[in-house]
């Protein structure tokens, strides 16, 4: 029996074990109560008449890549309904914020074969677009058998991850070959894909520059720096555990020449608050949350942004921001986002998730990097001593972000044969 084969026995003898993990997440708060039904493939709502476009994204990341196809797809294809599923309640929650009027967002079923079936028979969609490496054996390859194109959009697979599939080559190429096209973010990714047995497969571009700046709500924009005032400000953004320590470590050592200087932490899972608090507070810092809805006030040493769906708030207030999941944790978040808002980036060694981005930034000066916590702090303090040089980092940031938003077009022209062999018609004056 080959490891596909295997697989797809494994999720079905262990249907009683999946569903107590499921439960358990739910109890957890990692899943939405009210629509756990959704992760065993129960539909959460009707099938709209006609033409469906099937747009799956993991989680937040992926689900911010796919929304400008969306709203492109909108106006170019406006007889089409559109399905959005993601996995995980952060990505909900930021899409139900952000989805256009009219378009459907769903939690994906687990990847057990009765829960796919029971998705594909209620949804029935003509086409599905998977954003980036999110490979579910059952549900792609049921799709595949029930008709469905697929394309693979902004994909991307790690130099690790490709030598963990090369070694099972029975297991991925199934899966792989379910894509009628794949569309990846560089060379590099399109040679790894051929070599897993991919046939369609062509480099257009990485779609996280096609994305629109972050939103901000105006009134609490407003409100915020009212409060901030003239305050010299840095940002934490999408932190990890032990990250938020070594901010107030930092905070601590620009106190000392940065008067009322005030450290922003957005941490990556807001759940870990408390925790994050009490370490602050360890610290001798006071803290301000604002989940919990306090104001920023002159005593404020940390504003602990602890709510979802807020970045693009903070990255209009902070003229300085340190990248999360760099220094005590691994792999980055997206540069790109704080580089469309004027910010000035530092990063930890380990940007591997976004390893072509920010080498390119680098080599354009459109960020620095950073050693370790001591480094971190000496380079915040010299932005703030000169904020000359932090708006020539923004602005080549910012340069550098809108330099590729051609990529929408290449994706978009790709996908026009395949949406046009299920008679998805195209508006005539799009």
């Amino acid at each position: 029996m080959s490891l596909f084969y295997a697989y797809r026995a494994a999720t079905r003898l262990l249907g009683p074990a999946l569903n107590l993990y499921l439960n358990r997440r739910k109890n957890r708060g990692k899943e939405d109560a009210g629509r756990i039904g959704e992760r065993f493939g129960h539909p959460g709502a009707a099938r709209p008449k006609g033409h469906l476009v099937w747009i799956h994204g993991a989680s937040v990341g992926e689900s911010l890549s796919a929304l400008p196809v969306i709203d492109e797809i909108r106006r170019l294809y406006p007889s089409a309904s559109i399905l959005v599923t993601t996995g995980t309640v952060t990505s909900a929650t930021m899409m139900h914020a952000r989805l256009p009027k009219g378009v459907i967002h769903q939690f994906v079923p687990i990847d057990r074969q009765v829960c796919v079936a029971r998705f594909l028979h209620h949804w029935k969609p003509d086409v599905a677009l998977w954003l980036e490496s999110d490979f579910w054996p059952n549900l792609l390859t049921k799709a595949k058998k029930a008709g469905v194109s697929l394309a693979l959009l902004n994909g991307r697979i790690s130099e690790k991850s490709f030598k963990g599939y090369s070694r099972y080559p029975s297991f991925i190429r199934p899966v792989i070959s379910a894509f009628d096209l794949i569309l990846t973010q560089s060379s590099d990714e399109t040679a790894r894909f051929e070599s897993l047995g991919a046939t369609s497969v062509r480099a257009v571009g990485n779609l996280k520059f096609a994305a629109p700046p972050l939103p901000a709500d105006e009134t609490d924009l407003a409100k915020l720096q009212e409060q901030i005032g003239h305050r010299p400000v840095w940002l934490a953004s999408s932190t990890f555990k032990g990250e938020e320590y070594i901010a107030g470590g930092v905070h601590k050592k620009l106190a000392r020449d940065h008067s009322g200087v005030l450290t922003i932490i957005v941490p990556r899972h807001p759940d870990r608050a408390d925790d994050i608090e009490a370490d602050l507070v360890a610290q001798g810092l006071q803290v301000s949350r604002r989940s919990l809805g306090h104001d920023i006030t002159p005593g404020t040493d940390v504003y602990l942004a602890d709510t979802m769906g807020e970045l693009g708030l903070f990255y209009r207030i902070a003229p300085i921001v340190f990248m999360g999941k760099t220094l005590s944790a691994g792999g980055g978040q997206n540069p790109l986002e704080p580089a469309r808002l004027n910010c000035a980036i530092l990063h930890g060694p380990d940007m591997s998730n976004f390893a072509a981005i920010s080498a390119e930034m680098l080599a354009n000066g459109a960020c620095r990097p950073v050693t370790d916590a001591d480094d971190l702090a000496r380079q915040v303090a010299a932005l703030l001593r000169d904020p000359e040089s932090a708006g020539k980092i923004a602005k080549a940031a910012l340069d550098y972000a809108n330099s590729k938003a051609e990529v929408l077009d290449r994706t978009l022209d790709a996908l026009r044969p395949l949406l046009a062999q299920k008679g998805i018609e195209e508006a005539r004056d799009a």
